[in-house]
């Protein structure tokens, strides 16, 4: 069931959104070659913790972390360690926001220092395809429409997109319906409607789109060891066009 926002859930909603995008655009500036994804990690939930909000991931369906931190070959769910970010990494970090009963998810890859230019490619691409998705997120559009604006843009440019995880609802629960997939026909699926709240997250390998999960239980990689990139906001669909919630204004 497709749940519709009220005014006061929306605000609450998009409280809990700009705390993950001030704690995203701080993890930015420390992504650097040397730093661990467990200092990420640790900066991360206490930032979190400090805006009177609760990392979302941190025990949810026994996940281990409050952030996850997904590295060159791994699509996403990335556990934080002690492993050592270097030159030419790309990382992608998805991090989620629980505050005053309500959700907030985003996620962003971010090159290590100086990356090489496919990868460079990879990412901008990537998050290029995010946006063209958003655009599509307008009230009686169907949610089949943003998949097809983002697949047709990953592949019109050599790249895959992910098919065994998709975006999702978002609201009093960090997963609602509908299931927003990055592929598909356009005109299919549920019909938006002004007050329906989405995380919107292509997930974009530079090879084969297949994935497996490592022995961790949580890992998803490259099944051919190929870069992958995730860029991720949760946005509200309105009576004009979408607003995107997980953004500093």
């Amino acid at each position: 069931m497709i749940i519709l926002k009220s005014p006061e859930e929306i605000e609450k909603i998009t409280q809990s959104c700009l705390v993950v995008a001030k704690a995203l655009d701080s993890l930015k500036d420390m992504v650097t070659p040397g730093v661990t994804t467990m200092e990420l990690e640790h900066f991360a939930d206490e930032y979190i913790r400090s805006n009177n909000a609760m990392p979302a991931f941190k025990g949810y369906r026994g996940y281990p972390a409050s952030i996850c931190t997904s590295i060159n070959n791994e699509v996403i769910h990335g556990i934080p360690s002690n492993r050592v970010l270097e030159e030419g990494d790309i990382i992608g970090i998805d991090l989620g926001v629980y505050k005053d009963g309500f959700y907030g998810d985003a996620a962003c890859t971010f090159g290590v220092g100086k990356i090489t230019p496919d990868a460079e490619k990879l990412l901008r691409v990537t998050e290029e395809s995010l946006y063209l998705g958003i655009e599509h997120a307008q009230k009686n559009n169907r949610v089949s429409d943003i998949s097809y604006a983002i697949q047709k843009h990953i592949e019109s440019h050599g790249f895959s997109v992910v098919r065994a995880f998709v975006g999702h609802g978002i609201g009093r629960d960090l997963h609602e319906d509908p299931q927003v997939p990055n592929f598909g026909l356009p005109g299919r699926g549920p019909r938006l409607k002004s007050g329906i709240t989405l995380a919107i997250e292509p997930m974009v390998n530079a090879g084969r789109h297949e994935v497996v999960v490592l022995d961790d239980g949580w890992t998803a990689v490259t099944m051919d060891g190929t870069l992958s990139a995730h860029f991720e906001h949760t946005i509200l669909v309105t009576e004009d066009k979408p607003r995107i919630l997980t953004k500093i204004h």
